[in-house]
């Protein structure tokens, strides 16, 4: 590796705004996000089956396509 041209590597601080956090490695020293694995609807559980079930629904009458 060439010296001088690649950024400092931290062990970033993860926040998440359900008051989660984790660490990762990083470019930046903390990280901030608004949803992480542990609040996120589709890793929770917390999904909605019908609602995809309904898209999908949507999605093949749009297209006019035929359930085998």
């Amino acid at each position: 590796m060439k010296d001088g041209i690649h950024p400092n590597y931290y062990q970033a601080v993860v926040e998440c705004n359900c008051g989660n956090t984790f660490t990762t490695g990083s470019t930046k020293e903390s990280i901030h996000v608004e949803i992480c694995s542990k609040c996120h609807p589709f890793y929770t559980g917390q999904q909605k089956a019908a609602a995809a079930r309904g898209a999908i629904d949507k999605f093949n009458r749009k297209y006019g396509l035929k359930q085998a």
